[in-house]
């Protein structure tokens, strides 16, 4: 009476006071240090964010962790409080929180493991003597965590003992050595599971777990034992790990869709609370029928599932405790440590170590302690994961004991490595408690389970404590009880699939199967078909289908949207080519069109013209004769037009920066002799094509993967050498006219032929350079229609920086279209003297090259 008089007092007081000094609880000094990995918080921020290995904050708080290191905090105290086991030995401890994070757990390891008294660790040969910081460490609750802390705590053969890790990899003494346990590992849960299946006869079940190593181990010992025992699992899938990513969240509703479609009764969830409670706010805000699930011990008494809202909505809750106790004294020592952290003196007693401590290694612990009262963490007091740690705590005592060589009048006061503590390979539990425990191999102790039902009253869960089970060979699950608290359901084999589905077997028994869509491309061939049958390569079939389909073909249609905008582009560069053309005709003698090449650019003008034309080539069901010709004949046009640019260039670079070339290299590049440099390069260009096409042509292809319901049908380049070739030869042709031309002087806002051709070329480079990129980057449906924008727009580039501002002139300003005109305002050097080699004034040019 005395003790709940006591603890409702300070649940008064702790709730009136508001913060405390809770969070400098957790570190205490003695003759050996006791490590604690505890999970006071649980991470909010999102760990692939983080840039630099800066502290990860834990923003919420993990109540039953805090009552699970006070359930240490007061483990130690009792025991230094006693006459027997310890006696004339303090034995201090440093905890820490370990936010459930793989990467928050690593600090305090890694602070465990350096020396004594330092915050280094020491790189030696041998570890022999070497002292470390603490004896032993208590924890960490999850097997996650477990797996990496063992590896390091291995090395050094530290005892480690888990209240909470039951990961079957953790029982492989070779690589774990130093490491135990106070609860039964996965295995052992899982036969506990199979067996109360068994008893209820539920043959026809869904297994859920969590994302993480215990969920993933669990389900899968949990899997074989129960196909082992002819329990055949409808459905099979792993919660992710954190649902509030949109493509997690998205997995997670497949995961509920998928349960409720199964139209099983029975579900076991072997997960971790944060994932349960994902999957039942799901699975509640969807509105589902209820069923039975199936909880382990990592859920079922954990208030962030009970706390979710309208819980008992979700049908009937059975789970399994780990068989244990309530601590004795526990309570009380809660409340009085409550009330004690109100207290100013108590509180900086407990400041004042906490900054001896190396606080500024790791900062406090647990902040959000601080604001907890008494009244957050009451309902939490009586759970029997408290009892493992006690375990735990008192397990390290006693083979400290022993391995000091204690007797009733004191332990002597000897050095003891913390290898030493952990050489007799054994978890001492032969030490008074309030039940019974067995030491099983693997370092793991064996208590056995409870069987949890959940109760609701007034909207709130009530926990019925039913029999306990006990796995062995030879045992069976007590469930008379369960019989009187719900209406057991049916949860069997029985399923009928839609045409176009086919049955799965699971577990290797016949009676139990999925209904399992036939996916794209295959279909079901026979009823009650075993597999799917799949399409012919020219059929196609979608999901869930009993036939195929023939394909359709998939090419440039003339009547698309697109490639009638490009028609209406092609035709207005060709109406713009052809007026061009008439225009320099008609002009043709003039000083301008001269100037500009005279008959030269009209040629240039018609290649314009028949590039634009060969286009269409790339339109259309691709044919041998359309495959063959499509690159040749664009890149010869191509070529034709750009050596009548190298002619005027060259002409430009020898008037402009060798003015002292001799009079022959000037024939070559002006009148009746330009037109044989023209012939020239037209004729090597020409020959490579003829290669290109007599040795490697492009061919007609049909693709059958690309398009899950067309034939794709394109043209393939047979040899990407000859393509490079052919293309590159253009491509010269046009960076020589480039280097020829940009560096050509031209006054502020006067036109001439060097700065035409030079904007002309870089229009040219600019376009296939983005043709290039986007060809490697759109699906192949899309490159003839890239190929054709990328020729379209050199065409009109051409056309809008060389032959329209000349047209302008032409229509516009015939006044600038004369000889002394011409020669005074166009500007640059170029144009006056290829004017005048045009018309033979070879005396006049000698005249200004002496001036």
């Amino acid at each position: 009476m005395a003790r709940v008089l006591l603890l409702y007092l300070s649940l008064g007081c702790s709730v009136a006071h508001g913060r405390t000094c809770m969070s400098a609880q957790f570190k205490k000094p003695g003759d050996y240090i006791l490590g604690g990995l505890f999970p006071f918080g649980m991470n909010t921020m999102n760990l692939s964010e983080r840039l630099e290995p800066s502290v990860v904050v834990c923003e919420r708080l993990y109540a039953s962790g805090l009552i699970w290191a006070l359930g240490m905090k007061f483990a130690v105290d009792k025991i230094n409080n006693s006459t027997s086991l310890l006696p004339g030995i303090k034995l201090g401890y440093e905890i820490y929180d370990t936010c459930l994070e793989p990467v928050v757990v690593i600090q305090p390891s890694l602070l465990f493991l350096t020396r004594e008294g330092s915050t280094g660790i020491r790189v030696l040969c041998s570890y022999t003597d070497y002292q470390t910081r603490v004896t032993a460490v208590i924890g960490p609750y999850v097997s996650d965590l477990a797996l990496i802390t063992a590896k390091l705590f291995s090395f050094f053969l530290i005892p480690q003992v888990s209240y909470g890790a039951s990961s079957e990899k953790l029982s492989q003494e070779e690589y774990y050595p130093s490491f135990f346990r106070t609860v039964p590992s996965d295995k052992s849960q899982s036969k506990a599971l199979v067996q109360l299946l068994n008893k209820f006869g539920w043959n026809w079940i869904a297994a859920i777990g969590s994302e993480n190593e215990y969920g993933r181990e669990g389900l899968d010992t949990f899997s074989s034992l129960a196909t082992a025992q002819g329990i055949c699992i409808a459905y099979e899938a792993l919660i992710p790990d954190d649902p509030s990513v949109p493509q997690d969240h998205k997995k997670l509703e497949t995961i509920i869709k998928i349960i409720n479609e199964t139209q099983v009764n029975v579900i076991v969830l072997f997960s971790v609370d944060r994932s349960v409670k994902a999957l039942l706010e799901q699975w509640i805000s969807h509105g589902f029928s209820q069923k039975v699930w199936i909880a382990t011990e990592a859920w079922v008494m954990s208030d962030i599932v009970t706390s979710i809202p309208n819980i008992q909505t979700i049908g009937t809750v059975i789970g399994f405790t780990i068989k244990g106790g309530i601590v004795p004294g526990f309570q009380d020592y809660v409340a009085d440590l409550f009330a004690s952290i109100q207290q100013e003196s108590f509180c900086q007693a407990s400041w004042e170590y906490s900054r001896d401590a190396d606080s500024a290694v790791l900062g406090p612990q647990c902040r959000q302690c601080d604001n907890v009262s008494l009244h957050d963490v009451s309902h939490l007091l009586e759970n029997q994961q408290t009892y493992v740690v006690y375990v735990a705590v008192y397990s390290v005592a006693h083979t400290l004991h022993q391995a000091l060589g204690c007797t009733e009048e004191g332990c002597p006061k000897a050095t003891v490595k913390s290898w030493q503590v952990s050489e007799g390979r054994s978890l001492n539990s032969s030490f008074s408690t309030p039940t019974h425990l067995s030491c099983c191999p693997f370092h793991s102790m064996n208590q056995g389970f409870n069987i949890m039902f959940w109760n609701w009253q007034k909207g709130a869960v009530v926990p019925i404590l039913s029999l306990c089970v006990t796995v062995s060979s030879n045992s069976c699950c007590c469930m008379s009880v369960a019989l009187f608290i719900f209406q057991k359901p049916i949860s069997t084999c029985f399923w009928r699939c839609e045409p176009g589905q086919i049955k799965r077997v699971k577990g290797f028994h016949l009676c139990c199967y999925d209904c399992i869509d036939c996916e794209e491309n295959t279909y079901e061939g026979t009823k009650d078909a075993l597999f799917c049958t799949n399409c012919p390569e020219h059929q196609w079939s979608p999901i869930r289908s009993t036939k195929c389909y023939d394909r359709s073909e998939r090419y440039l249609f003339w009547d698309e949207p697109l490639i009638i905008c490009l028609l209406v582009l092609m035709l207005l560069a060709m109406v713009l080519t052809c007026l061009s053309a008439v225009l320099f005709l008609k002009n043709l003698n003039t000083p301008l069109v001269q100037a500009s090449g005279g008959a030269r650019s009209i040629f240039a003008l018609l290649c314009l013209l028949l590039m634009c034309l060969s286009l269409c080539l790339r339109i259309g069901k691709p044919s041998t004769a359309s495959c063959m010709l499509q690159e040749p004949l664009c890149n010869l046009c191509l070529c034709a037009c750009f050596s009548t640019f190298l002619v005027k260039s060259l002409e430009i670079v020898l008037l402009t920066e060798f003015t002292s070339c001799p009079k022959g290299f000037l024939l070559w590049v002006t009148q009746k002799r330009a037109w044989l440099v023209v012939a020239v390069t037209c004729l090597v260009e020409s020959m490579l094509c003829f290669w290109y096409i007599y040795s490697v042509p492009a061919f007609p292809v049909r693709d059958y993967k690309l398009l899950h319901s067309q034939v794709l049908i394109r043209c393939k380049i047979k040899s990407w050498f000859a393509f490079i070739m052919i293309c590159g030869y253009t491509g010269s042709l046009a960076f020589i006219c480039f280097l020829c031309t940009f560096m050509v002087q031209t006054p502020a806002k006067k036109y001439n032929m060097a700065r035409g051709i030079t904007f002309s070329m870089l229009v040219y480079f600019v376009t296939w350079i983005a043709l290039v990129v986007t060809y490697s980057m759109v699906q192949a449906t899309k490159q003839p229609t890239a190929s054709i924008c990328s020729g379209l727009l050199c065409a009109l580039g051409l056309l809008t920086f060389f032959y329209i501002p000349k047209c302008y002139i032409l229509l516009f300003k015939p006044e600038w279209n004369t000889v002394d005109y011409f020669q005074l305002h166009q500007g640059g050097r170029a144009g006056n003297r290829g004017l005048e080699r045009e018309q033979g004034s070879w005396g006049a040019v000698r005249k200004e090259r002496g001036g």
